[in-house]
């Protein structure tokens, strides 16, 4: 055989003794391995005989052919291994002990990694272990110390022995372990090796299979059940196994918890187990960074319009660098519309973010707010789709993953608002509880006004965001308020202009114009302007606000050109004076608006006009004489009449005369 040992730190011979170590083996029975209790090895002849015979040792060959078993010489006979056929970390305990020379092997190439390797295992060991060890090297450090003062090892050993009560067989047996090993590496090599107990369960491979597939799923049955299951498959095939302790610790033992966790978990489990990142916002300014979610109350409140009561959801954004809630929006529903108003309060009281982090829902990636976004990952994107609210004004916009709370800081204030304002006084009885689980005893016995409820949350909001002793973030005790203001006053902040601010409206598509008066009607509301005038029975697009109707609205053509801003023409009682003066006034200053107007397009009176006119016309055309002429014949009655006329029976008489169409007719006498 070619395969060499090559011995790398071979100890010295015993100068105090005179004795040389043992030679370093290359072949082992499993007897011997067992004695050993080696590393990735069983502790027992019997499983050891049985891996020998699962791996088939004895049909294995090095890379000369040679082969890796032979028959023992000697007394007893039997069957020896080589070396190479061992598991690295029962040929590194090997090496350690100085029974066999290191053998070139994937990371036991040279003396360092050897080290490594030992200093490896140590780390991964208990305090016991670590602390056994350093006992055991007091001891030896006595011993040296004894021999390095003139005694011999024999004697050295003996004392020490005596002295502390342990045998010197054992204190020779450390010795052994620490023989040839340098000084730095002595710990790891003397530490004790505990093995367990007792032998391994033998589980026959087909039933420990089924047992594993059966308990690794999703539906996560009970290991119970798996192991009862796997029991009687066993006793169906006349095999017997051990106990449920001994399966499970087996299962245990051979599968990570990270597997564990992925098949019976899944893989949102396994993600969650991992730490989850902490993002620093020290380097933000003011309005740089927001993100934008919304929220469903988990309170009864009734709408508007009357009806059956609902739990209304809130849309806001929220500052990332002070947490502080910048605009907000209450509906019934989470939509689109809603969204452009949320993003219109922002940009009319504070200003046009930088970026924007919204989540992936429908209301937030409509084409009307991020349309264009190469990152949208909703609906078809395409290279002629507009521009949305926010990618038209440059804002750059991040979509964060579903069910991923820790991308979005907003979700701590919903938190926080779910505190202040769904458990509090107010709403006392309408509270529903966060899950069906955790209703209140009072569920469901009042629904709590639109009204009321939005004046609450927005009350709320304020002192959320002037509450004081914020630990997070940057607010070091300050309130989110002042993080903000502070901020603010310093921060570059775009501003948006009267375009962008009507852009961000809700839109009301075809509405047509009063053909007789020229108002527009907006959900029962009058609005009208002077150029109104102009749109008598045309259909009109109008951008407003449904929670501000009384303010004006926003005219634009069909071709989106704008045209102007219409007022609201509000209704007066039927007995209020000061409500018909003023449109009494409206109507004369309009009046008086259009006569102007009239004027200035009226440049001459009447008079002046008709003098103008005059030259208008003149003498009247000479008829024109014909050039070629047409006969005219006598045809019909006309020629009939003739022709009697022109008989000598008839009686003479005074002919009656008619023209028809430039003929003489002769009319018949009267009875």
């Amino acid at each position: 055989m070619t395969l060499r040992l090559v011995k790398m730190n071979a100890p010295a011979p015993d100068e105090a003794d005179g004795e040389a170590p043992a030679p370093a083996r290359d072949w082992f029975t499993t007897a011997e391995l067992a004695g050993l209790a080696l590393d990735g090895l069983a502790g027992d002849k019997r499983s050891l005989n049985r891996r020998a015979k699962d791996e088939r040792w004895h049909l294995r060959a090095g890379a000369d052919g040679e082969p890796l078993s032979r028959r023992r010489s000697g007394r007893g006979g039997g069957v020896e291994y080589h070396v190479s056929l061992l598991p690295a970390p029962a040929r590194l305990a090997l090496v350690t002990r100085g029974l066999i020379a290191e053998v070139p092997v994937a990371g036991l190439g040279s003396a360092e990694a050897l080290s490594a390797g030992r200093w490896a295992w140590y780390d991964a060991q208990n305090a016991r272990t670590k602390a056994k060890a350093e006992e055991r090297m007091a001891l030896i450090a006595e011993i040296e110390l004894l021999e390095s003062a003139g005694m011999t090892r024999t004697a050295a050993v003996a004392q020490v022995s005596k002295r502390h009560g342990t045998g010197a067989s054992t204190l020779y047996a450390w010795l052994s372990l620490i023989d040839g090993v340098a000084y730095h590496d002595r710990l790891p090599a003397i530490a004790p090796r505990f093995v367990g107990g007792g032998k391994a369960a033998d589980i026959d491979p087909a039933i420990w299979e089924v047992f594993k597939s059966d308990y690794m799923r999703l539906s996560e049955p009970p290991l119970s059940v798996c192991y009862a299951k796997a029991a009687a498959l066993a006793e169906a095939r006349g095999l017997s196994v051990p106990s449920e302790k001994a399966f499970k610790r087996r299962f245990e033992q051979e599968v990570p918890q990270a597997a564990r966790l992925l098949a019976r978990k899944g893989s949102e489990a396994l993600r969650r187990s991992l730490p989850a990142i902490r993002r620093t916002v020290d380097e933000l300014h003011a309005l740089q960074l927001v993100n934008m979610d919304g929220h469903r109350f988990d309170v009864f409140v009734t709408p508007p319009e009357g009806g059956k009561p609902v739990r209304p959801i809130l849309i806001g954004i929220q500052d990332v660098h002070s947490r502080k809630l910048l605009a907000w929006r209450i509906g019934s529903t989470e939509s689109a519309g809603m969204t452009r108003l949320v993003f219109s309060d922002l940009f009319a009281n504070f200003g046009v973010p930088l970026e924007v982090y919204l989540d992936n829902g429908m209301a937030f990636a409509s084409k009307w707010i991020s349309g264009g976004a190469a990152t949208r990952y909703r609906y078809k994107i395409s290279a002629e789709e507009p521009s949305g609210l926010l990618t038209g004004l440059g804002v750059k916009v991040h979509f964060t993953l579903p069910y991923r709370g820790q991308s979005k800081p907003i979700e701590r204030a919903w938190r926080s608002l779910c505190d202040f304002v769904s458990k509090g006084a107010l709403c006392d009885g309408a509270y529903t509880g966060n899950n069906t689980v955790n209703k209140p005893d009072n569920y469901g016995k009042r629904a709590v006004p639109w009204a009321e409820f939005a004046d609450e949350v927005g009350r709320m909001i304020n002192l959320h965001n002037a509450l004081t002793g914020r630990r997070g973030g940057v607010c070091r005790g300050r309130s989110f308020d002042e993080v903000f203001t502070e901020s603010f006053a310093t921060a570059p902040i775009g501003r948006a202009t009267p375009e962008v601010m009507r852009k961000a409206l809700l839109t009301a598509s075809a509405i047509k114009v009063n053909r007789q008066t020229g108002e527009i009607g907006l959900y029962g509301n009058r609005y009208y302007a002077p150029f109104c005038s102009d749109l008598h029975g045309e259909r009109v697009i109008v951008r407003f606000d449904p929670d501000a109707l009384h303010q004006s609205v926003h005219v634009y053509g069909l071709d989106d050109r704008y045209l102007g801003e219409a007022h609201l023409w509000a209704d007066a009682g039927f007995a209020d004076v000061d409500g018909a003066k003023r449109t009494a006034k409206l109507a004369a200053d309009h009046k008086q608006a259009v006569r102007a107007l009239v004027e200035a397009h009226r440049l001459l009176d009447a008079a002046e006009v008709a003098v103008i006119q005059r030259e208008i016309g003149g003498a009247a055309p000479e008829l024109p004489e014909p050039k070629v002429i047409r006969p005219v014949r006598h045809r019909g009655q006309t020629a009939a009449a003739l022709k009697l006329a022109d008989a000598p029976e008839a009686a003479p008489r005074e002919p009656q005369e008619s023209r028809v169409f430039g003929a003489l007719r002769l009319l018949p006498d009267p009875e």
